[in-house]
């Protein structure tokens, strides 16, 4: 943008420099729909055709947004120590500056669309009093303080709103589950009376045939048949009774289901509507973490001895849940990192790095993290149409295929200074070939892929008792190796390797599913029922909930519910659609609250159901009973909105 016509808009009006808190969101043209949620910005300086806003962080979108030509903003400007409501107004940009000063802090020119004429007076009556009486360093001192208070108690109010809605939510899921449970015990209690009432008819029915044939005998043994007539009718009379009574408790009972039903229904819409901004807020939790020197994403909030670490598979979750999110610019920055800044060795990625600085904060190298940061890339390029980092996916492609091709059953090891061989990290390889053939057409990847198939059927899916191996050799059970298969590999192409995804399914939730009590950091306690990392019976820590294992599993019931649609068979698919809506609610028990400022009371979820155990799998979950972890998080937003990471789609 050129500065000329900022010089000339910024002649336009005679301004007088004041600072004063104003709440901004984006508004359309015509000023009736809010096209933003609210942020804060302060006015650099103010006049009577309109102000100059400065802002000192703001969204990459919105900035873009903000700097079209006659882009509209809904104003709330605050008047400290004037009596009142804030002054609203709505106001058209006329000039934008991003990035005005070292701190990047951003400009804007706004021109007065609409404005109160009373309240133009009181912004103007305070700047010219604050300019006319004041000393000029009691004036900065005040003011100052002004704003840090009521920025403060913005901050306070957010924190508090945040909070109260993720209390909302968690309140109407218990409700809906009492609901819910209830309309199953009137089902079952109405079942019950009618197959009573069913007995009694048969009963009567049969009694009645004898008392026929006994009145067809009268006139042959009348006295004595005239007694048992009355004995039968007697009978009769109180089967009948009976099935009376028990009619009108099925009556009474359909009321009440109608009733429940209706309530339940009610619930379910508040639930629906709590659950969307709910998630939103978790989407903003991601997003007020992301590092804007690094562009990495700090993986876990609330563990001291973790707060600078950046795991490499959490960003590629992170990415792709900003391209998901139509959020492109914070999924190019990550992938930044990786293309230009991150260390490597091998042409391997280390597993995690610092946040603040990007130096490698654990110099280990895995396979599977690696795969993970390709699969970002080959994402990110499918859904934005922007190939950039293709390159980068390709590198990583050609770096594991040489782990491959020192494998002769075609497998990939835990990395190149390993020897184990992981389940989890072939069925990764598996889906990131698989997409690189689709988006290149390379016939090397589809050959990758399928020896990583021959590889997975050879040492993973080769126990009777065990339908998926944690690794080669090793028949620990692992809930995302099932999880993953599913998304991985898919329904369709495991039927056809003689694999059944019904029984990989029915094998975790029997051999992985838990119900735990879940103490929340509010001081309630709830009941979660969900998927441990591992067999509850194999660990002494009794069962713990794992937020991202149970989102896969939810994910992989999502796939089976589409795959059963798509064959005709919808009564199965309408099965595995409810068990993922019911799972997904119980996730939603655990969402919690940001425990940082800087994460201002937004959502998120923890590792796990408790802090600091045994995964059954070589670490522990982290420490903090509010630590929000990226990955939970995230896997949970894919639940939600049905996404699958390890399909191009």
């Amino acid at each position: 943008m050129s500065t000329e016509p900022k010089i000339q808009e910024r002649r336009s009006y005679i301004r007088m420099d004041t600072v004063l808190p104003v709440q901004f969101r984006l508004v359309s043209p015509d000023g009736k729909e809010f096209l933003s949620d609210w942020r804060q910005g302060f006015t650099n300086n103010v006049g009577k055709g309109g102000i100059c806003l400065q802002i000192n962080k703001i969204d990459p979108l919105l900035a873009r947004q903000i700097k079209d030509s006659g882009a509209m903003l809904a104003l709330e400007i605050e008047i400290p120590f004037i009596p009142g409501s804030p002054v609203s107004a709505q106001a058209r940009v006329a000039w934008f500056q991003d990035g005005a000063d070292d701190k990047g802090r951003c400009l804007a020119g706004l021109r007065y669309v609409s404005i109160e004429e009373e309240g133009r007076d009181r912004i103007l009556r305070f700047a010219r009093a604050k300019q006319m009486f004041l000393p000029a360093v009691m004036t900065v001192v005040i003011v100052l303080g002004a704003v840090l208070g009521i920025n403060g108690y913005f901050n306070f109010r957010l924190v508090k709103g945040n909070k109260l809605l993720v209390k909302q939510l968690i309140k109407v899921i218990q409700e809906s589950n009492v609901a819910r449970e209830r309309l199953k015990l009137i089902s079952r209690d109405t079942e019950g009376a009618q197959l009573k009432i069913g007995d009694l008819e048969s009963r009567i029915k049969s009694l009645e045939q004898e008392r026929t044939m006994l009145e067809a005998a009268m006139n042959q043994e009348k006295s004595e048949s005239g007694k048992k007539i009355e004995e039968y009718n007697s009978r009769i009379a109180a089967l009948s009774r009976q099935k009376d009574s028990l009619q009108k408790q099925v009556s009474s009972a359909q009321q009440q289901k109608t009733a429940v039903t209706r309530e339940l229904e009610r619930l379910d819409r508040e639930k629906s509507a709590l659950t969307e901004v709910n998630f939103h807020k978790m989407y903003r939790w991601l997003a007020v973490h992301q590092n804007p020197h690094t562009g990495l994403v700090m993986s876990f909030e609330g563990d001291a001895d973790m707060s600078d670490q950046a795991f490499i598979y959490d960003q590629s979750l992170a990415a792709q849940v900003y391209t998901h999110a139509g959020d492109a610019e914070r999924a190019r920055i990550i992938l930044e990192f990786f293309a230009d800044k991150a260390k490597r060795e091998n042409g391997l990625f280390f597993n995690a790095y610092y946040v603040n600085d990007g130096n490698p904060s654990e110099y280990l190298v895995h396979s599977g993290p690696n795969v993970w940061v390709g699969i970002a890339a080959v994402q990110y390029a499918h859904k934005t149409k922007d190939s950039r980092f293709m390159p980068l996916a390709e590198e990583l492609a050609r770096a594991l295929m040489s782990l491959q091709s020192q494998d002769s059953d075609g497998g990939i090891r835990g990395g190149p200074a390993f020897s184990w061989y992981s389940t989890e990290h072939n069925l990764d390889a598996y889906a990131f070939f698989n997409m690189l053939f689709v988006l290149t057409g390379n016939p090397r990847y589809a050959e990758a892929r399928d020896k990583i198939f021959k590889w997975l059927l050879l040492h993973s899916y080769d126990k009777q008792d065990v339908p998926v191996t944690r690794g080669k050799g090793d028949s620990t059970i692992a809930t995302d190796t099932y999880a993953w298969s599913i998304a991985a590999i898919g329904p369709a192409k495991l039927k056809e390797a003689g694999m059944d995804p019904d029984e990989i399914m029915e094998f975790a939730e029997k051999q992985c599913g838990v119900n735990v009590s879940y103490p929340r950091p509010d001081g309630k306690t709830v009941a979660v029922k969900g998927f441990d990392f591992a067999p509850q019976r194999h660990l002494a820590r009794g069962g713990v909930v794992s937020t991202e294992w149970t989102a896969q599993m939810i994910t992989s019931f999502k796939i089976m519910a589409e795959y059963y649609r798509q064959a005709g068979d919808l009564e199965k698919s309408g099965k595995y659609r409810i068990r993922a809506e019911e799972y997904l609610g119980q996730l939603c028990n655990m969402i919690i609250c940001s425990p940082s400022p800087s994460g201002q009371g937004e959502g998120c979820l923890p590792y796990a159901s408790a802090d600091f155990v045994d995964t059954g799998h070589g670490w522990r979950s982290p420490k903090g009973e509010s630590t929000g972890c990226v990955s939970g998080t995230v896997y949970t937003i894919f639940a939600y909105y049905g996404y699958n990471p390890l399909e191009i789609k």
